[in-house]
């Protein structure tokens, strides 16, 4: 199959993930309706951190086999096994470590959008008081449902890129039917996961308390954050096969994905509606396995 082919198919599937945007601009959903769709989001992030997971460990598992089997060393087994530990514990600890660095840069400025200050100020020398007030900016700036969509759309997007890299080898060795069916699983996968992205927006709300719609530009950047890799994976799969490199970047997506399931399940519990947590949890689950039955079925 020629790169220009091979480029749609890329295309298509990480264009998808734009079906789940709707979502994120719901102005005033009930409570019980923003606790199920974060419910659904965690459930579909779950199942994305056992696919993800089990892809990665793939390597590791044949080495250890070959061991058995006398046919194989450890260095095999050393090299994924030290790719697996790093990328997780990047993944993973890098966005605890960004998450402290976002709150104390908040704290520093005062809040994401502080009262204005009760003392006029006018030209002329600037006074202690407004370095105290002086507003927040960038990405300190946001609510935390947009630092949470910003950081699923992360995680999503190294998944995405591994699987354009499987698109991509599949279609340079000429294996149409499975890099057509591989285009339609993870199709399926990219429109639930858009969903996952902006579900933790839907009701979000601004500093006086009225709904936070984001905005179309906003949403499309989250789109490209996690479709887009899937596009660039596809042509790098295209060029090259490296086993490794799809390794590390399923690792460094599992660890930044269970960082933010834990930051969603702290905001599932405030609401104290465990009934529709474990509805939504698995609805996202079945949705997942679901879109993952169609790939499977393609024989990859």
């Amino acid at each position: 199959m020629g790169l220009g082919q091979t480029l749609l198919l890329g295309f298509i599937a990480g264009a998808t993930i734009l079906l789940g945007l709707p979502i994120g601009r719901l102005r005033r959903p009930a409570v019980g309706l923003r606790a199920f769709l974060n419910a659904v989001a965690v459930g579909i992030l779950l199942f994305l951190v056992w696919d993800v997971l089990s892809e990665a460990w793939e390597p590791i598992d044949e080495a250890l086999t070959s061991i058995h089997d006398g046919h194989g060393g450890g260095g095999d087994l050393a090299k994924y096994a030290v790719i697996f530990t790093a990328g997780l514990a990047v993944g993973l600890l890098a966005l605890i470590a960004y998450e402290r660095w976002m709150v104390k840069t908040v704290r520093r400025a005062g809040g994401p959008a502080p009262e204005p200050p009760a003392v006029k100020f006018g030209p002329g020398t600037m006074q202690a008081e407004e370095l105290r007030h002086r507003p927040a900016r960038g990405i300190s700036s946001w609510s935390t449902a947009r630092r949470l969509a910003l950081m699923i759309a992360v995680g999503i997007g190294l998944h995405n890129f591994a699987e354009g890299l499987a698109i991509g080898q599949s279609a340079a060795r000429s294996e149409i039917a499975l890099a057509t069916m591989l285009v339609i699983g993870f199709g399926l996968h990219n429109a639930t996961e858009g969903f996952g992205i902006t579900a933790p927006l839907a009701g979000d709300r601004g500093p006086d308390g009225e709904p936070a719609r984001p905005s179309w530009p906003f949403l499309l950047a989250l789109a490209a954050i996690g479709g887009g890799p899937t596009f660039l994976g596809t042509v790098v799969g295209h060029s090259f096969t490296s086993e490794p490199v799809a390794v590390a970047f399923l690792t460094l997506a599992a660890g930044s994905i269970i960082y933010v399931v834990a930051q969603l399940l702290g905001i599932a519990a405030k609401t104290k509606r465990s009934d529709l947590l474990g509805y939504g949890l698995l609805l996202g689950l079945l949705a997942g396995f679901a879109t993952d039955a169609i790939v499977s079925a393609a024989g990859a």
